[in-house]
């Protein structure tokens, strides 16, 4: 953490670990609220829980009313559905689960891979309503955390907390006059950096083959066209001014030329390749290590 004397509030939510770090210890109220805005959205989005919000379009055709942040994500991922020519989309959920990474966390394939159902046959999306016309796994994760990261600043900006630092296993948000040396984690030996970051003011997030990786070539971010696991790129890195835009590029970064992001996001990015190199925006604040 930047300073000495800074308090931690860590919990787990939406399936991994939050530290949340401010100069003084949050109160019971702000902790409290942390907690019911985190276990919102996962009753509204987990694709892992029977019982959320968008389970049922799993089991059968119909429509739901998301809350109000799922205009912003309807808006992020039809653009980069668009830009990606169909690879990343929110409906990669079945081909996840076609590959092992379902509710019950099986890791065992259930056939070969499976492209996503395209968006314009199956899914009508406008602002806050969804209607499908077929049993769909929807899956939002791509943005989703990061959209939860910046929800959870807003809670600390709403109780006048202005510096702080949110980190949802490695998506994270600054917030201060201070800047954050992040060090960026090797794609293959997370006890090892290949470089460092100075975050200030903004949100970093990673995606990487090798956090949810299982099988023989088995990841989770997968081409939404084929359903197969992308092998070109091993690790992105993606720093945008919120954390919902920084989560989904970072994904984005595995499928799509990044000069065709920057033609329509302002960020900065760092990609490690499959063969080794390392390519990075002129942007990126960053050192890499030799």
């Amino acid at each position: 953490m930047p300073h000495g004397g800074w308090s931690d509030f860590s919990f787990d939510g939406i399936g991994t670990r939050w530290e949340i770090s401010t100069p003084e210890q949050l109160s019971g109220a702000v902790r409290g609220k942390l907690l019911e805005v985190v276990e919102d959205y996962d009753r509204s989005y987990s694709r892992f829980r029977g019982d959320s919000l968008i389970a049922g379009l799993s089991r059968e055709a119909g429509s739901v009313t998301l809350p109000a942040g799922g205009a912003e994500l309807e808006a992020l991922f039809g653009k980069l559905y668009r830009l990606s020519h169909g690879a990343m989309t929110p409906l990669i959920g079945g081909s996840l689960e076609q590959l092992g990474y379902g509710a019950d966390y099986a890791l065992r394939p259930l056939g070969h891979p499976v492209p996503a159902p395209r968006w314009e046959d199956v899914l009508l999306w406008t602002g806050t309503e969804i209607t499908t016309s077929a049993p769909l796994v929807l899956d939002i994760g791509a943005a989703g955390k990061g959209q939860l990261v910046d929800l959870t600043a807003a809670v600390l900006r709403a109780a006048g907390i202005t510096e702080f630092i949110v980190d949802a296993s490695g998506d994270m948000l600054h917030s201060g006059p201070e800047p954050l040396s992040v060090a960026l984690e090797h794609p293959y030996d997370p006890t090892q950096a290949i470089g460092v970051v100075e975050l200030h003011g903004g949100a970093l997030c990673a995606s990487a083959a090798n956090r949810r990786a299982w099988g023989d070539g088995l990841h989770h971010v997968l081409d939404g066209a084929t359903g197969r696991p992308i092998q070109t790129v091993v690790a992105t890195w993606a720093m945008a001014a919120t954390t919902m835009e920084a989560d989904a590029l970072a994904t984005a970064l595995f499928m799509v030329d990044p000069k065709t992001l920057e033609e329509e996001f302002d960020f900065s990015w760092l990609n490690v390749y499959s063969d080794g190199h390392a390519a990075f925006s002129a942007g990126f604040e960053g050192t890499l290590f030799t």
